[in-house]
């Protein structure tokens, strides 16, 4: 049995900050590329920020770059995501996903169920 499950989001003032993590169980951890992605209603999933397994060259989306970072710990089976200067286009409800082959456009192995990330102006 696989479970991604993410936790810290909530209700944050737009300049504020988030830290997201989605913790893993069920798979080799440390053998999966991790990525965040998020979705906002009436739109379309949209990338956020993606690490390989061994935590290096995180990349980002050109619309969050410079504000997030993702990092993991392998040791705790966790993927992170630390957001600053909080926009409210930023809402949306964000996931985590686990992926042993990382293909641009295409399905991850594994989605956890989602945490809100809900931005006030």
């Amino acid at each position: 049995q696989v479970q991604l499950v993410e936790t810290g989001g909530g209700l944050v003032r737009a300049g504020g900050s988030l830290r997201l993590s989605c913790a893993a169980s069920g798979l080799t951890f440390s053998s999966y590329n991790m990525g965040w992605f998020r979705q906002a209603p009436g739109k379309e999933r949209e990338f956020v920020g993606a690490i390989g397994w061994s935590g290096g060259r995180p990349f980002y989306a050109d619309s969050v770059k410079g504000r997030v970072t993702i990092s993991r710990d392998n040791a705790k089976n966790t993927v992170y995501l630390q957001m600053n200067s909080l926009k409210p286009e930023d809402t949306a409800v964000y996931r985590c996903a686990a992926t042993l082959k990382w293909i641009p456009g295409g399905e991850v192995d594994y989605w956890g169920q989602g945490t809100q990330v809900t931005v006030s102006s």
